[in-house]
């Protein structure tokens, strides 16, 4: 079995969402979503990026949302900007559920912060999990929160999920659409990515604007990494990532995780899961052709996104391997993608 790190999830989501279900929904399973312990297990699921991601306060008719992405063309509208006093008290609670997962499996998964500790993680068969911030709502302009959330162990943020931050703007969900919706980042956000690289918090780049995409390339000494996306030149969704800024992560040494989000794999932009390993593939081979072998992985949006039938969940990951080498990668090229990027990446991140 081949062990497989993933570039993102958001199974907090779903335990922040039903605390009182979150034995069920960790540690036994419900039945329902692509995560628990022992789905990950059968899979072989190594590790990888646990989101806090909070939903937007005021409810919107996701089901009229999701029609619509089925018979593309599609622009979808945005939530507004969630207060920094709004988003604090969500947030802590779902570092608090990653942390209560860590305790809960009986030392089956651990809470990492190096990429030495993923490798000893890995090593002795535990789940390492990064905790990641997928939109920065719970970080103050004054980045006092950011130094609380680094010492409970984050160690990756994403600025914005599509809606606005105080420090900048995300894609909308359109298609088709380009990544170039709207401005830069904010002064704050200018100053997020100096603190960021000062902590060797990494930046994800996924659901940021091209222009805060080229703020983040001009302003940060790190690597770009972009956890969950695509290529925008096999779908031209606003949420993939086009040839030039895929050009500048090579150049930068950085890296992409291929999300399994079939409305941005499949290149019609159909909610259409049905069309088995053959779009995943063709995302592969073009971030590889565009990138180079080192800087392509995974990074599956399991629990935030309709992925392929032929996957189902996490438990069928190693069917995600054969097609890989059924494909023609070799041994050594399904490895890099599997986990090994992902390790040399945070190594160049975040340092050993």
């Amino acid at each position: 079995m081949i062990p497989v790190f993933d570039g993102h999830n958001d199974l907090l989501l779903r335990l922040l969402l039903a605390p009182e279900k979150r034995e069920e929904i960790w540690l036994t399973g419900e039945g329902r979503g692509h995560l628990d312990l022992p789905r990950m297990r059968a899979g072989g699921f190594a590790g990888g990026f646990f989101a806090i991601y909070l939903p937007s306060p005021v409810a919107h008719d996701d089901a009229e949302l999701m029609a619509q992405m089925e018979t593309p063309p599609y622009a979808l509208p945005l939530p507004d900007l969630i207060p920094f006093q709004a988003a604090i008290a969500p947030a802590i609670e779902a570092a608090g559920h990653l942390m209560w997962m860590e305790r809960a499996s009986g030392g089956a998964l651990r809470i990492v912060r190096s990429a030495a500790e993923i490798r000893a993680a890995m090593a002795e068969g535990v789940i390492a999990a990064i905790l990641h911030m997928e939109g920065a709502e719970a970080i103050d302009e004054d980045l006092n929160a950011l130094h609380v959330f680094h010492a409970m162990g984050l160690r990756s943020l994403g600025p914005v999920w599509s809606r606005p931050t105080v420090f900048g703007d995300g894609v909308p969900f359109a298609y088709p659409s380009a990544p170039d919706t709207g401005p830069g980042l904010t002064e704050a956000g200018k100053r997020l990515v100096k603190e960021c690289n000062a902590l060797k918090i990494m930046l994800d780049l996924s659901h940021l604007n091209e222009k805060g995409f080229d703020d983040i390339a001009r302003l940060s000494d790190a690597p770009l990494v972009a956890t969950h996306s695509n290529a925008h030149a096999l779908t031209p969704s606003s949420r993939n990532l086009t040839d030039r800024q895929l050009d500048m992560i090579r150049e930068s040494r950085g890296m992409v995780g291929v999300n399994y989000a079939v409305g941005f794999l499949n290149e019609d932009g159909c909610q259409d899961a049905t069309r088995g390993w053959a779009p995943m593939l063709r995302h592969l081979d073009h971030l590889i052709a565009r990138l180079g072998e080192d800087h392509v992985g995974l990074g599956s949006d399991f629990d935030g996104a309709e992925i392929p039938e032929v996957l189902g969940d996490v438990a069928g990951l190693q069917g995600l391997i054969g097609a890989m080498r059924d494909h023609g990668y070799g041994a050594d090229l399904v490895e890099k993608i599997a986990y090994r990027n992902w390790l040399g990446v945070l190594e160049r991140t975040w340092g050993g």
